[in-house]
Order: structure tokens, then sequence, then C-alpha cells
């Protein structure tokens, strides 16, 4: 799913392929500043969070939270005959920005007309993202929409970096869209492929105004902010479709829960986990998303791939983490010659 709302900022647009890296958190320590990793004299290992959520590791928490976004999508879709998909948008950015306002408490003053207009495109860019994927997966399997979706990450990527192997990986992951539409989408909603590219278009400039957000605001009081400008752009589009529908306990707690699977338990674990794991690692770890998305949809949802599709999704995910690998080698390169 997307991580709209589940990760402040990123540094560099090219490091995060398939999403934005959540910002480190001030107490957790000194890092290295070439690969992300906290120094040997770094508390924030020893501080970042419960000890039983610690005990998983870094990697093991970056992996729980992209398990808890997936099914926190495949809840959602359940909830859509319920509320249609606008309304299920509505309810968990209305949940989440609730939460994070809570929790981040950020401060409103002190800030100039253009970090307040940074966040709110920003905003208008999450609100966009989260609602034209919702719209794909009303109407295609969860699998295949987080692949055509990592797409849009993968193109910035290419594009920022400019290295002639990008372009390598850029036409492996072609590959496996043209197998995943079976040569023409036959097999898909044309419309939900239209819906999910559309949504990869906004994940790329989503990652753009996340690190131009995080580097106006400090920790995650951004995201926060940004959380709420969408959850109020919003929330008219779902009154109109849902009504009172929203209001009904049940659809309220089913939403509660998607807002938490999907934005508040992954962001809290991957902020823990960037305390000790590098953003490259972090990166090439997201590129597993449309695998456990396709897991997701086939145990909560019953939708199952054939061969050919299970192929494409793999095709995309080598070609992401293909991607991820040469910018940190060229990351790595530049600081040897420096």
């Amino acid at each position: 799913m997307p991580s709209a709302d589940r990760s402040p900022s990123v540094t560099d647009p090219t490091a995060a392929v398939a999403g934005p890296a959540p910002v480190s958190d001030p107490g957790a320590g000194p890092t290295d500043s070439s690969t992300g990793a906290p120094t040997s004299g770094s508390t924030g290992g020893s501080s970042g969070g419960p000890r039983g959520i610690r005990a998983l590791g870094p990697v093991g928490l970056v992996l729980a939270g992209g398990i808890s976004v997936q099914f926190g999508g495949a809840l959602a879709v359940t909830l859509m005959p319920r509320t249609g998909a606008l309304g299920v948008v509505t309810l968990r950015l209305v949940v989440a920005a609730i939460v994070m306002l809570v929790v981040c408490r950020p401060k409103l003053r002190g800030h100039s007309r253009t970090d307040w207009g940074t966040v709110v495109v920003f905003g208008i860019t999450m609100a966009a993202m989260n609602g034209l994927f919702y719209q794909s997966v009303a109407r295609i399997p969860l699998g295949p929409a987080v692949t055509l979706e990592v797409l849009g990450p993968l193109v910035l990527s290419v594009v920022a970096s400019r290295r002639a192997l990008n372009f390598v990986w850029a036409g492996l992951a072609l590959g496996g869209v043209f197998l995943l539409g079976g040569g023409g989408f036959d097999s898909l909603d044309p419309v939900g492929v239209a819906f999910a590219l559309s949504a990869g278009a906004m994940w790329a400039a989503y990652i753009v105004f996340s690190a131009r957000t995080g580097r106006r605001f400090p920790q995650a009081d951004g995201l926060a902010l940004a959380m709420a400008v969408a959850a109020v752009l919003f929330l008219p589009l779902g009154l109109v479709e849902s009504g009172t529908k929203l209001l009904d306990p049940t659809t309220i707690a089913l939403g509660s829960a998607v807002a938490v699977l999907s934005s508040v338990l992954p962001y809290t674990l991957e902020l823990l986990a960037l305390r000790r794991l590098p953003a490259s690692t972090f990166a090439v770890l997201m590129s597993l998303e449309p695998a456990v998305a396709s897991i997701a949809g086939f145990l909560v949802l019953s939708q199952t791939l054939s061969m050919t599709e299970a192929l494409a999704i793999t095709l995309v995910i080598a070609a992401s983490m293909g991607a991820v690998r040469t910018q940190v080698g060229r990351g790595r390169a530049k600081g040897l010659d420096s």
C-alpha cells in the first residue's frame, strides 16, 4: 500500500525507489553520514522502543511494517462494500491524522508562508495518491495494483540518477508490466490500471514533497500537518459517497483498524528500524511490497495470481531492487572519489 501517511520524509528521492523512508529520530543518536546507520556511540538502538519490539531487529521491524500495511490494505478492500473507496480513504486519513496530531503535537507558529505552502501541496499529493490507489484496488487485485504503483518511484529513481544501468532496470520493469497486462491488460480492468499508474505518479511526487517538508519541519511535524490537510480535503468526498454510513460504529472500528495497520503501526516500526538500518537497505526491503501485497490479497481476499502475473511481479521487484543497489553503488563511488 502507499506509504503516504506512514513516512515523514526522505533526504534523497533516488534513495527510496520503493517508497520514502522516515527521518531518523533526533533522540536516536548520531549516525554515519555515508550509510545512515548509527555510529558506535549511538544510543538509538538501545532506546528505540519496547524490548519486545526491538527483539525483532531492524529488518524484522521493516518487514513487520510492510506486512501491516498490506494486510491493512486487504482489510480496506473488505470495508469498501460498506463505505465505498472514497469512504475508506476518508476514514483512514481522518483517524491517522488525529493520532499523528495527538502524538506529534506540531507547532503551528514560527513557519513561513513557503513552509505552509509546502505542507499543503504535500497534503494534496498524499490525498490524491491514497484516493487513486483505493480506486484501483476496488477494480483490480491488490498485488498487481501495488506492482503498478511502484513504477512511479522507480521511474523517479531512473530519471533522477541518469545512469545507463538504471535504464536496464526500467526496461526490466516495463517487461514485468507487459506480462502483468497480458500484452494488452486484457485480464485487468483498464480503469483500475489507470488509477494504479496515476497513484504511482502521485507516489513519486509524494517522495519529492516529503523531502521538502522534512527539511522545513522538525521530526514528523510536517507529516502530521500534511495528513491533516489530506483528511480535510477528503472528508467532503467521503461524506458525499458514504454519508451517514461513516458514522456506523462497525464501520468506524474497521476504518480505525485500517488506519492503525496501514499508517500508525508501520510508521512507528519503520522509524524504530531506521535508527539502526541504512536507508538503502530500507528501500530494498520496501521493494518487496508487491509480493507482500499479493500474499495479503490471497490470504484475506482469496485473490490468486497466475504464473505469468507472479513472474511479472517478480520482474518489477527485481528492477526496483536493482535500481536501489545501483544508486547505493554510485553513492559509495562518490565517497571514495572524494
